[in-house]
């Protein structure tokens, strides 16, 4: 009988894991400018502001609705838009708002919302520039040969740079409008640049960190190591390319420009969600240019084949690698997370960390409250 009652209950187990379940959202009220098209982005479908499957609709009483169907169970995060992150919603004020976070446990789920604002409602109020006298735009067009673009750089150099003749390791971010200052960052800046001058303070470590700013409409190319689709829509792989402009390019000029630490283990690379799928990717590629890897918030279900790799990956020296995520993000991030981190717990020359945050979502507040373990692991020993 206790068998039969197991396996009963392993069945419904199963099959829940399985289970699609529809989010229903209606926008009760919309502040201001209630007549443009209104569009939901999230983690269901990788933050896209102007994503016409996901356009809200006529609802009764003037509402607006949306109904996202057949998504499995899990915690997903959103914003409402008017087609970009300049027309992104707000607190009545003007004042950026927090993820919204809606849980899809074992039912259905249907929310009534209030739009208060949006961004370029107020125009009169510029977010500030917060970049420490550290950071410095190293060049607004930098070339990119292997696909034919330019880029705007971010360097940040230790506090006493100028007057000494150290040398320093480096870090290469991703998405490096939003590791420093305020005012290019559409969902709040990492801060980087304060926990480096709060850590220099306190235990003298010091790092060159060099911010590559992401390529718009370009990002998930560029951080994509392979063909994968995202709303029934296509997206060619520019990874490959991207990073060896990062390492045949961009790494030569700044160790020629810069007084580096060039050696693989003063040579480290990290970003957030494509931006950390990427970074780990261009470590498994230069495993003799890059000795430590910061993965916060993997996008991994964007990159199956990165698993198939990561497995028959043998790395010919020691390997640094941090894994981060956060439980809000969830289900399948934080199990995706755990699969490529058994994955190299599993092989030798590695040394690994990994940890999640109960209530972490996708955002760079949660990043910022990670990077300063994230820096003083990666600079240990």
């Amino acid at each position: 009988m206790k068998r039969l009652l197991f396996f009963a209950a392993f069945i419904i187990i199963g099959l829940t894991s399985f289970c699609q379940y529809n989010i229903r959202l209606i926008v009760t009220n919309v502040a201001t400018k209630n007549t443009d098209d209104i569009y939901i982005t999230g983690n269901f479908n990788n933050w896209n502001p102007r994503d016409v499957n996901y356009r809200l609709k006529p609802f009764a009483a003037g509402r607006k609705a949306i109904v996202i169907k057949d998504i499995p169970a899990g915690t997903y995060a959103f914003k409402f838009t008017r087609g970009s992150f300049e027309k992104v919603e707000t607190e009545g004020d003007g004042r950026d708002i927090a993820d919204r976070v809606i849980e899809v446990i074992d039912k259905d789920v249907t929310e009534e919302i209030t739009i208060k604002g949006w961004k370029d409602n107020y125009p009169d109020k510029p977010k500030p520039y917060t970049a420490s006298p550290q950071v410095k735009i190293m060049d607004t067009a930098f070339t990119i040969p292997q696909l034919d673009r330019k880029r705007r750089i971010w360097l940040y150099l230790p506090k006493g740079y100028a007057t000494s003749t150290k040398t320093y390791p480096v870090l290469y971010m991703q998405d490096g409008q939003n590791l420093f200052n305020e005012q290019t960052a559409p969902f709040g800046e990492w801060g980087i640049d304060e926990i480096l001058d709060s850590i220099q303070k306190t235990n003298g470590k010091e790092s060159i960190v060099v911010g590559i700013d992401n390529g718009g409409d370009k990002r998930l190319n560029e951080y994509a190591p392979y063909n994968f689709e995202s709303n029934k829509k296509k997206i060619e792989s520019e990874g490959k390319k991207y990073v060896d402009f990062i390492v045949n390019t961009l790494k030569p000029f700044i160790d020629t420009k810069y007084r580096t630490k060039k050696s693989v283990e003063n040579t480290f690379i990290a970003g957030s969600s494509m931006g950390g799928v990427i970074s780990l990717y261009a470590m498994m590629q230069y495993p003799k240019v890059f000795g430590g890897v910061g993965v916060f918030s993997p996008a991994f279900w964007t990159s199956k084949e990165l698993f198939v790799e990561a497995a028959t990956y043998k790395n010919p020296g020691l390997f640094k690698i941090y894994f981060y995520c956060g439980y809000k993000e969830g289900k399948e991030m934080i199990d995706d997370m755990n699969k490529m981190a058994d994955i190299f717990s599993n092989k030798v020359n590695i040394k690994m960390y990994r940890t999640t945050s109960e209530f972490g979502q996708h955002s760079e507040k949660y990043w910022h409250k990670e990077f300063a373990a994230f820096y003083e692991w990666l600079l240990k020993d």
